[in-house]
């Protein structure tokens, strides 16, 4: 068993049926939700839904081609296993455009759906012009981008690293047009030339007094924006040791997986229609990050930090998960308050704010930063190259070479220095194996 019970947010079926896309659709238009193939009315698991990789392709192809408006970025199809068997668990958020309805068929009660109880009905007319009164209409998609000139060499870099094919279509897929086929407001966001600044302040202390360091990550396509800003957090999370004799502890300033949910939710979920950036902030006992938009019409506090989704820019998030930036969709949260009290969270009207502390306090006897032991010889890239290694062991010398903006041959000759002199070594095959940091 899965231990859920059908209910408002979840659907079980044995397998896939004709009606998927009204199921989901009502799903769409109520409070969002999950459907369970390949389990039963009781929640046993029955498996059995033979080519499954393809059956998650059908899925997928159906909600995008059958559901109108675009379900982009509202929608996961996950394969999940339990016991030998495997299912496949879609995760639908609640949609802010509604009234969502079968493509062909309109806005009418037999193409729009509801959610009541544990059951699908179908929507009445009064309720369906309500909705569609209320249609979110300042949606980026639908906001003009100041400027058309745009040019997306860095967007297609990152899909093409991803594995995916660039073709005459590539845009026109990414939802970066609105209805007059100009680009819109997220391909401006995600053009190699915007105007769109991200500070990134460091102080010295724990208040605003004495700032050190104030860099500016912007004016780029957001997606290097996030890579350039979370490159910073790994390299300033650095590595604490406290020497208790015969004993030696080490602890990282902070976690840097959910440090990395934090920062990404933060540029995905942003109210970019106001023209604000998210703001970030290192202070010597914390991190703060500030985003602007309250938590989205229809969730409480309660259900968000549940991780109940309902995505502020869809077409966004989807974009940062098919580059990986985020996993699946509304687990973010909840892999963040696997480490952090929900305290963490202040909500006000128009911004959330997340304040992180750090762990270095716990470690005020014999404090020593682990990497200045190892790396007091190297320069200041093959150091950055030792606390990218640190953070992410398989990491491959291309990713090395983008997070820093340097060359492939630049990290080689540096790689070369590295393990000439016995800093690094490689344990495992080119393909699976990993890179070990020695003399910690």
């Amino acid at each position: 068993m899965i231990g859920l019970l059908e209910d408002k947010r979840t659907e079980f079926k044995v397998k896939i049926t004709d009606s998927l896309e009204r199921e989901v659709i009502a799903f769409l238009n109520t409070d969002g939700g999950n459907i369970f193939i390949g389990v039963d009315d009781k929640g046993n698991i029955q498996g059995n839904l033979g080519n499954i990789d393809l059956l998650q392709r059908t899925i997928k192809d159906r909600l995008k081609d059958n559901i109108m408006p675009s379900t982009l970025g509202l929608f996961d199809v996950v394969v999940n296993e339990k016991d030998g068997k495997k299912y496949i668990q879609i995760v639908i958020a609640k949609g802010n455009e509604r009234p969502y309805y079968l493509r062909g068929m309109g806005m009418n009660p037999d193409s729009c759906f509801i959610r009541i109880g544990s059951s699908v009905e179908s929507m009445n007319s009064e309720t369906i012009l309500s909705l569609f009164s209320k249609r979110t209409r300042n949606s980026l998609k639908n906001i003009k981008s100041p400027k058309q000139d745009l040019e997306f060499k860095t967007l297609k870099i990152y899909y093409q690293e991803s594995g995916y094919e660039i073709n005459d279509n590539f845009l026109k897929k990414l939802d970066l047009y609105d209805d007059n086929n100009e680009f819109n407001y997220i391909a401006y966001l995600l053009s190699d030339n915007n105007n769109i600044s991200v500070q990134f302040a460091k102080y010295e202390g724990d208040d605003v007094y004495n700032l050190i360091e104030n860099e500016d990550f912007g004016f780029c396509s957001l997606i290097k924006i996030t890579d350039n800003i979370l490159n910073k957090i790994m390299l300033e999370n650095k590595t604490y040791t406290k020497i208790e004799t015969p004993t030696r502890k080490e602890i990282k300033m902070y976690d840097y997986s959910a440090v990395k949910e934090l920062i990404t939710n933060a540029l995905v979920h942003n109210d970019w229609c106001n023209g604000y950036s998210p703001k970030f902030e290192m202070f010597s006992n914390k991190l703060v990050i500030s985003s602007n938009g309250g938590i989205q019409e229809g969730i409480s506090q309660e259900e968000f930090l549940e991780g109940f989704s309902n995505p502020r820019n869809p077409e966004l998030m989807r974009i940062f998960r098919d580059l990986n930036f985020v996993e699946q969709l509304g687990t973010g949260i909840q892999r963040v308050l696997k480490t952090y009290n929900k305290n963490i969270f202040e909500f006000f009207p128009n911004h959330i704010r997340v304040t992180v502390p750090f762990n270095k306090n716990e470690f005020k006897e014999n404090l020593v930063s682990s990497t200045n032991i190892i790396t007091q010889n190297l320069n200041n890239l093959q150091k950055s190259i030792i606390k990218l290694i640190m953070d992410k062991p398989d990491i491959t010398q291309e990713e090395l070479a983008r997070l820093l903006d340097v060359n492939k041959r630049t990290i080689i000759r540096n790689f070369k220095v590295l393990l000439d002199e016995k800093y690094i070594e490689r344990v495992g095959a080119n393909k699976n194996g990993y890179w070990k940091i020695n003399n910690l």
